[in-house]
């Protein structure tokens, strides 16, 4: 059989899949074997996790996810782990779900140890790598990890850029505007051929104008159905332009069920399925870190969602 979203979904259609327990109270990275191989055997197609590097207390920027001056971003954030060590735990458990970032905060990493870090995902999970990258919102972990805010659009560009020669080039070599890599041997390869799927996060028309010129596919989150098929006309215009094939490119659409968002609970997904199949959207990624207390209660959530 082919190996493709619909392929490896249980829910009509559409691939499921589920955030590995990283952050706020089900952040225990001794229970993410467990979890992994329980949310695969539930029938879940992908695991996923997401990046935050630290929590000021007083951020110069608020959440765009409904942040306020009294509370600027979601509490569960300032008990976060590792995304790269979560991932591998459960790539060591797992055989048939594809693992994914959104997003890992693309511009703050050095593409050379993000090129083996990622490869050596892709070989330990035997090819089901789906690397998630974005700009992030928060100008705080830039300044903490040594890395300018502004020009942060142009830094993901040349981190793209490198990746693909790391990933590529025989020998490998790149000259761009922040790293030169000196023509080089890396003799570890990726499982997938050329490299791992590229998919790309925003909310802007030139973030969505960058995934349709050079990604694969679009990190998107959920928002009103015209702002998706507005911000997706976005990103197939841009293809078509670049020479590309429009109908090549993946969404996957992040569900973070949460009070006060009009997504409150599990229950309240499946009519969010339905409007993600209207629109054609074959892969749905479900965050239950803001209405689970523990990962026991994270699991049944989930086996209350597959079913």
């Amino acid at each position: 059989m082919t190996d493709t979203p619909e392929s490896r979904s249980p829910v009509r259609g559409i691939r499921l899949g589920l955030a590995l327990p990283q952050y706020g109270a089900l952040a225990d990275p001794a229970a993410v074997a467990r979890f992994a191989t329980a949310a695969e055997d539930l029938g879940f197609g992908s695991l996923w996790v997401g990046d935050r590097i630290l929590t000021p207390r007083e951020p110069s920027d608020l959440y765009p996810g409904g942040g306020t001056p009294e509370h600027p971003y979601p509490k569960e954030f300032e008990t976060f782990a590792d995304p790269f060590t979560t991932l591998a735990t459960a790539a060591a458990v797992t055989r048939t779900a594809r693992l994914g970032m959104s997003a890992l905060t693309g511009p703050v990493y050095s593409p050379v140890l993000l090129a083996r870090a990622l490869t050596s995902l892709d070989l330990a999970s035997g090819g089901r790598l789906d690397v998630g990258l974005g700009l992030g919102w928060l100008r705080e972990e830039y300044f903490a990890t040594g890395v300018p805010w502004e020009g942060r659009g142009k830094r993901l560009e040349d981190v793209l850029d490198a990746l693909e020669a790391l990933w590529t080039g025989d020998p490998v070599a790149h000259e761009g505007p922040q790293w030169r890599i000196a023509p080089s041997t890396v003799g570890l390869r990726t499982a997938q051929h050329p490299r791992p799927p590229v998919l790309l996060g925003g909310f802007s028309p030139p973030a969505l104008a960058r995934i349709g010129r050079r990604a694969d596919g679009w990190l998107a989150g959920w928002m009103p159905r015209q702002y998706l098929a507005g911000l997706w006309s976005v990103a197939l215009e841009a293809a078509e332009k670049a020479g590309r094939d429009p109908g090549a490119l993946r969404r996957v659409l992040r569900i973070n069920p949460r009070a006060g968002t009009g997504v409150e609970t599990v229950t309240d997904v499946p009519a969010c399925l339905d409007v993600a199949r209207e629109e054609g959207i074959a892969e749905v990624l479900v965050d239950l870190h803001y209405v689970a207390k523990d990962v026991d209660h994270a699991l049944e959530l989930a086996a209350e969602l597959i079913a």
